[in-house]
């Protein structure tokens, strides 16, 4: 009998160890993470200047609440701030709550503006996370069924047009557009490369918030900090968390403009938000990704998948590849979810979300590790 609630089905498989792209089984086993945790450990498993900072950390100080000054947290803010050209930093938990927290800013801005009946465009295929206000805001009936009524102010459009967003211009109504630069768990969808710089040209035009939700693409997972640098624009809202932590529970919110100074005193809060544990890990993050020239190595790795996952298409299986940094689909022409457990019996780790097996490999993996990976799914497709 398990004491755990049943929302997970875990695969047969306990882990006790880590060590970079490597995990090691209760059994001794060792297994290739091509997951990296959902895209949360981007630095690896027991990176050794992360585990330091950690150890150090919590020998001094873990936790003594907001409601006193936390130097670390001030110095993260800075630091995420300055590399996003934002001005204001919120922290929460995770990724749901940096969403939240955002959600609650456009509520802020739509009563600062005197529309009382706000409403956020978000797309078709997105998630922002699993509390009540970000599973309205996700375009995915799955995620949603059972949890009617759902909050009833968003409008889910189709990823990726811009002429269906413009539709809504004039609507009095609408205060923000919320979107996923790549959608990931939808498969990794990749937009057209104007498509962010578009959506900004519609929501200046109209008084709307932009806020990105980066919470899978951003802390270097598509070769820049954060995704939206391709576009060279900066959103008015910004949410961040999985790999900002590498494995230490962290969300961020950052604004800029007038979204920075909606939240007043008592407007809203976190108990375990920012703490000096997590926000020692993150500044290591971020000074690990700068120093150990991470994204230099996500850019030549994800070249080298691209170039060599092209040759699975001969199996006349593969669909497409879509792949962005080391944020990898490759769908397949049926039903592939039995590759996930058949992954698992070759000892490596990888993802299954409709019918594309997803890859969010660490960012330190190695040509050596991703020819791993590339085999493997190889030998896969042939046994499908």
């Amino acid at each position: 009998m398990s004491y755990l609630m049943a929302n997970y089905s875990p695969l047969e498989v306990s882990f006790v160890e880590g060590n970079g792209c490597m995990l090691t089984a209760k059994n001794g086993e060792q297994y290739l993470d091509a997951l990296s945790g959902v895209g949360v450990v981007g630095l690896g498993h027991s990176h050794p200047k992360i585990s330091a900072a950690i150890a150090y950390q919590a020998q001094k100080l873990i936790h003594t609440s907001n409601w006193y000054q936390i130097e670390h947290q001030q110095t993260l803010a800075q630091e995420l701030c300055q590399a996003a050209n934002m001005d204001k930093a919120f922290f929460a938990n995770s990724g749901a709550e940096a969403n939240e927290a955002a959600i609650k800013i456009s509520r802020l801005y739509a009563h600062a503006n005197n529309i009382k009946n706000p409403i956020i465009i978000t797309t078709k295929q997105s998630f922002h996370g699993r509390t009540m206000a970000t599973i309205s805001a996700t375009g995915n009936a799955k995620v949603q069924d059972g949890f009617a009524p759902l909050l009833s102010e968003f409008i889910h459009l189709d990823f990726n047009d811009v002429a269906a967003i413009a539709a809504h211009s004039g609507n009095k109504n609408i205060v923000a557009v919320m979107l996923e630069p790549i959608l990931g768990e939808s498969g990794v969808i990749v937009p057209a490369e104007d498509y962010l710089n578009q959506v900004q040209k519609i929501c200046q035009a109209n008084n709307w918030l932009l806020i990105l939700d980066e919470v899978q693409t951003g802390i270097g997972r598509t070769g820049k900090l954060f995704a939206h640098q391709y576009n060279n624009i900066t959103p008015d809202v910004l949410t961040l968390a999985k790999g900002l932590g590498n494995g230490v529970p962290i969300g961020a919110c950052l604004a800029k403009g007038d979204a920075a100074q909606l939240f007043q005193l008592g407007s809203h809060g976190s108990t375990f938000g920012g703490n000096p544990l997590v926000c020692k890990t993150a500044l290591t993050v971020l000074d690990v990704i700068k120093k150990d020239n991470i994204l230099e190595n996500v850019l030549a790795m994800s070249a080298y998948f691209a170039q060599e996952l092209q040759a699975l298409k001969r199996s006349g299986k593969v669909v497409e590849i879509r792949i962005k940094g080391l944020m990898i689909a490759i769908e397949i022409n049926q039903d592939c979810s039995k590759l996930l457990n058949a992954a698992l019996q070759k000892r490596l780790l990888i993802n299954i979300t409709g019918r594309s097996i997803r890859l969010l490999p660490p960012l330190i993996i190695n040509k050596k590790q991703a020819g791993s990976v590339i085999k493997i799914i190889a030998e896969l497709l042939e046994d499908l």
